[in-house]
C-alpha cells in the first residue's frame, strides 16, 4: 500500500507525489481535495511520476482571494511544476479540474505534454446553468455542504452509496469541512467559465483525451463531444453506465482508460522525437 506524506511548494500548495517516469498531474473537483485520487495514484504510479495537490481553497492548499479568475488557478499549477522543476507534465483534471487543466494548456502550451478532461462542463445548456447558478446562491447563504445530498445522488449511483456509506460519509464531511470563501469563489467559476476562452480551444497541440460517464448529469456525454470536436485529434471516451465520480467509483476502469492514452501518447511523443533526432 503506498502511503505518502504531503509536501508544500513555496507559495504554500499542498501536494503528493510518488512514482517514477513522466509526470503526470491530478486536479480534483470542486468541493474534494488530493484525497479523491487514491484509486489512480495507485493505478498510474507504477509506470509514471503522479502527482496530486490541493486546488485553491481546498484541502491544506492556500485561499484564494475573493473573485480570483480562472487564471489564478492555472497559475497554481504552473507554480507547482516550477516547484518541482518539471518542464512539462501531462495534466488530468476532473470536473472543476478541468477547467483548471484547459486555462492551463491556454495559457502554458509549452508545459503541457497531454491533456484529460474527465466529467467535465462544456456549453452548458440555459436550463443547465440555471441549475448551477442557482446551487452557487445556496452555497452563499447556506455553505459548502448546503448541496451535499443532492450533489452525491448525482455523483455515485445508488449501488454504490449502500455499499460503501463509510466513504460517503466521509466525502460529506470533506465539502462540510471546505472554507466557506475558498469553496465559494472556486464554485462561482465552475458555475459561470464552461465557456473559458472557447474560441481558442483550436490551439491545444498535445494528445488530448476527453472522457465521461454516460449517466453524469452534469458532465454529460454532449458536453464532452462539443469539447473534443473544438480540440484537433481530440479522443473521445463515455464510459458505460458511469456517473459523474467514476474515478472514486471504478477506478480500475478509470485506470485503464488513462494508461491506454498515457501510454500511446508518450509512445508518439518519442516515435517524433526519433524522427525530429
Amino acid at each position: 500500500m503506498i502511503r505518502l506524506t504531503a509536501e508544500r511548494t513555496p507559495a504554500g500548495t499542498s501536494y503528493l507525489a510518488t512514482g517514477q517516469g513522466q509526470p503526470v498531474v491530478l486536479i480534483h473537483g470542486v468541493g474534494l481535495n488530493k484525497e479523491m485520487w487514491g484509486g489512480q495514484v495507485v493505478g498510474l504510479a507504477t509506470k509514471y511520476r503522479v502527482i496530486a495537490y490541493d486546488m485553491l481553497g481546498h484541502g491544506a492548499s492556500p485561499r484564494p482571494a475573493s473573485g480570483t479568475p480562472l487564471l489564478g488557478y492555472a497559475d497554481q499549477l504552473l507554480e507547482l511544476l516550477d516547484h518541482l522543476q518539471l518542464p512539462q507534465a501531462t495534466v488530468i483534471g476532473f470536473s472543476m479540474g478541468g477547467l483548471v487543466a484547459r486555462a492551463f494548456a491556454l495559457h502554458y502550451p509549452q508545459r503541457l505534454q497531454g491533456l484529460v478532461v474527465l466529467n467535465s462542463v462544456f456549453n452548458r445548456s440555459a436550463e443547465q446553468r440555471a441549475g448551477v447558478i442557482a446551487r452557487t446562491a445556496q452555497a452563499a447563504e447556506h455553505g459548502p455542504d448546503a448541496n451535499a445530498e443532492a450533489a452525491l445522488s448525482r455523483w455515485f449511483s445508488r449501488e454504490y452509496q449502500a455499499a460503501n456509506p463509510a466513504q460517503i460519509a466521509a466525502l460529506r464531511q470533506t465539502l462540510a469541512e471546505n472554507d466557506p470563501q475558498g469553496y465559494l469563489t472556486t464554485y462561482e467559476l465552475f458555475a459561470t467559465q464552461d465557456m473559458y476562452r472557447a474560441e481558442d480551444l483550436a490551439s491545444i497541440q498535445v494528445p488530448t483525451l476527453v472522457a465521461t460517464g454516460e449517466l453524469d448529469p452534469g458532465s454529460t456525454p454532449e458536453m464532452a463531444r462539443q469539447l473534443a470536436e473544438r480540440i484537433p485529434g481530440a479522443t473521445v471516451a463515455v464510459l458505460a453506465e458511469q456517473r459523474h465520480m467514476m474515478p472514486v467509483e471504478s477506478p480500475r476502469l478509470v485506470n485503464q482508460l488513462l494508461l491506454e492514452f498515457l501510454d500511446n501518447a508518450h509512445a508518439r511523443q518519442n516515435q517524433i522525437k526519433g524522427i525530429v533526432a
